[in-house]
């Protein structure tokens, strides 16, 4: 049984429609880019290769060189991405969540943007927060969620390593469920809420696996047929450039694909996972012995922790009592 509401998300999602537009033209551009760099790549490589007698692999690989050099630079922008986008749809989903009023059109890209500069005054403090949070997930996933614990079937890696390539993509928007929470509880350190956040996943995991997998052939299923929908055009489009069918077809299709999914479907299933995580963690408080086994487990858990000790408050920083009541967590496995 899953513990989010399809109907309570797309409602969700309709409210911020300002940001779901905002992202669209983000990851568009994006996506446009990529398709650009793809095709003068193969246009330059293909008159390289008319030159040495090889033109459709000169094509081929000028793509795929383009494509690389659209890699490079959307690798140094996902800081950017990260703090203008994503951290700013959680914002005002989390205040929607909570019952406040949004404003309306770019007002609310510009309030959102207010918050997360309240959380969080530099880029460079999510982006590396995120990172710890991303990789202390990964840890404790790795640990908890190991199916060859409990296959131990002998010849039966290739499906444990399936059912785990699973898992894992479930698991996916977990990061982001973090900074929400984080969000939520405005309180002045944000590695603190942080750490609390993950301790609370981590005692709820089997809650989180059970609605993640549901989420997951959900989400994957679309992107698919997104997949399906735009080969053809796809195909088309890259016909035009000389030289560059075959590989450089799907890989511009996977990257039409990635952009529809960044945009439109990825802020559905993350909506489900935070609605998730505050659905379970109600009234809960962090739990020593687990926050005990991620000490253990995780290094980054260990860095997370000193970085908590060590912040400073801003003077400017708004403190709150972060939402949790003092009832008892669920019982240790």
């Amino acid at each position: 049984m899953k513990d989010f509401n399809i109907g309570e998300i797309a409602a969700l999602l309709r409210q911020t429609a300002p940001f779901l537009v905002f992202r669209f033209l983000i990851y568009f551009g994006i996506t446009l880019g990529f398709v650009l760099a793809t095709g003068v790549g193969a246009g330059v490589g293909y008159g390289v290769g008319a030159i040495g007698g090889d033109a459709p692999a000169g094509g081929m690989w000028g793509g795929i060189i383009g494509f690389g050099l659209a890699s490079s630079v959307m690798y140094f922008l996902r800081e950017l991405i990260l703090y203008k986008v994503k951290a700013g749809h959680i914002a005002v989903l989390v205040e929607l969540m909570d019952g406040k009023p949004l404003p309306e059109g770019r007002g609310q890209i510009e309030h959102a943007q207010k918050v997360v500069t309240e959380r969080f005054v530099e880029s460079s403090t999510l982006f590396v927060l995120d990172q710890l949070i991303k990789g202390i997930l990964k840890t404790f996933n790795r640990l908890f969620f190991t199916i060859s614990n409990f296959l131990p079937i002998p010849g039966a890696q290739g499906i444990a390593r399936f059912i785990n390539t699973v898992v894992t993509l479930s698991l996916t928007y977990l990061d982001e469920v973090i900074l929400a929470y984080n969000i939520r509880t405005r309180s002045d350190n944000p590695w603190r809420s942080s750490q609390t956040g993950l301790i609370l996943y981590a005692q709820n995991y089997k809650a989180f696996l059970k609605n993640a997998l549901w989420l997951s052939f959900f989400i994957w299923a679309l992107s698919a047929l997104v997949f399906i929908i735009i080969l053809a055009p796809v195909a088309a489009m890259v016909a035009l450039f000389p030289g560059t069918a075959g590989p450089l077809t799907l890989i511009v299709a996977i990257v039409f694909t990635w952009g529809v999914k960044q945009a439109l479907i990825e802020p559905f299933a993350m909506t489900a996972m935070m609605q998730v995580f505050f659905k379970v963690t109600e009234g809960q408080e962090a739990n020593a012995e687990w926050e005990s086994k991620l000490e253990q487990a995780s290094e980054q858990f260990r860095e997370l922790r000193v970085k908590a000790s060590n912040w400073i408050t801003a003077p400017a920083a708004e403190t709150a009592t972060p939402p949790v009541a003092t009832s008892k967590s669920p019982a240790l496995d």
